[in-house]
């Protein structure tokens, strides 16, 4: 048999069962517990009642799967950075899409140049595309919980002003401010509301948001609440001082918008002429690819692509 149709039956039939799988765990498999839960269960006297209280989330059907997967602190990284870019997706969805997309690269990669060390490597690039979105969607939220957090802060300082607790304050703000700082706000509130200590709620929500001023604010309150003073005055002065900091950014970002355009014309060129030159004329590209000394020149190409890409990016991400 030739060994070209045999591996594409192989690899035929495992994306198969990877899609059969996939669907059984993410949809009927869901829909299963969704009926379970509404519908009435009897205990041992025979009263009915419903199943109110939301699962924690499976990570596999496997059951040993599942708890190592729970165990890891892979996972647990996982699941931090999800709940930091708001939830686009759960840790079994990213884990599927991760493996997913590295197959699929590996066998388009393996397929078109018959080299087992480049589909590695672009496996590696295709698996990481999850996470680059991932942490693309982090990042969003991150500047925009930024650029409204000087209003939160200035909403409580008012709050505590007209007469009201610091907790009233933080429910206001939970209350009228949109997501993210809403969002994060009514955790924050809900926490203390709850039963959790205030001091240790504030850590928490430091934690869940890896933002400066979030610190700041967090320990502006808990000093206040050691030592005493005037915390509305407080919260006034860092909300100016976020504030300024932020017009510095935008100016930081004014000056270094012609490097940040020429990383991304010197990073796009190389793919960019590549695609064409496939259009145009495929042979030509052809004899570079189906060469073993092409196919080194290639993954030297690459390779250098990416550390100049990490480079240019090194060098237009100014701290302030």
């Amino acid at each position: 048999m030739d060994p070209a149709l045999l591996f594409s039956g192989i690899v035929f039939a495992f994306v198969v069962i990877v899609v059969m799988v996939a669907y059984w765990a993410l949809v009927l498999r869901r829909e299963q517990k969704v009926l379970q839960r509404i519908s009435p269960k009897r205990e041992r006297g025979g009263a009915r009642q419903l199943d109110m209280l939301k699962p924690d989330e499976v990570m596999s059907s496997v059951e040993t799967i599942d708890r190592i997967l729970r165990s890891s602190p892979i996972t647990r990284s996982v699941k931090n950075l999800l709940d930091q870019a708001g939830k686009p997706m759960s840790v079994s969805v990213f884990l599927l899409a991760t493996a997913c997309a590295t197959l699929l690269v590996f066998m388009v990669a393996f397929r078109y140049t018959h080299f087992l060390a480049f589909g590695a490597g672009m496996a590696v690039i295709g698996g990481a595309l999850p996470l680059f979105y991932v942490r693309r969607r982090r990042k969003k939220r991150i500047e925009k919980f930024e650029e409204q957090f000087p209003e939160a802060i200035d909403l409580v300082a008012r709050a505590l002003r007209a007469g009201h607790g610091l907790a009233t304050g933080l429910g206001m703000v939970a209350d009228e401010l949109k997501a993210p700082v809403g969002t994060e706000f009514r955790t924050l509130f809900d926490e203390q509301n709850f039963g959790l200590s205030l001091p240790e709620a504030m850590r928490n929500f430091a934690r869940r948001v890896p933002v400066l001023d979030a610190r700041f604010f967090v320990t502006a309150v808990l000093t206040q609440r050691e030592t005493g003073g005037n915390l509305a005055e407080v919260l006034d002065n860092l909300g100016a001082v976020i504030r300024e900091r932020f017009k510095v950014r935008r100016q930081v970002r004014v000056l270094s918008a012609h490097g940040r355009i020429t990383g991304w014309v010197l990073t796009g060129l190389p793919p960019a002429l590549a695609v064409a030159t496939l259009i145009v004329n495929p042979s030509h590209l052809g004899s570079l690819v189906n060469d073993p000394l092409g196919q080194k020149l290639i993954m030297a190409g690459v390779t250098l692509q990416v550390l100049g890409t990490l480079i240019i990016r090194k060098l237009v991400d100014v701290e302030y």
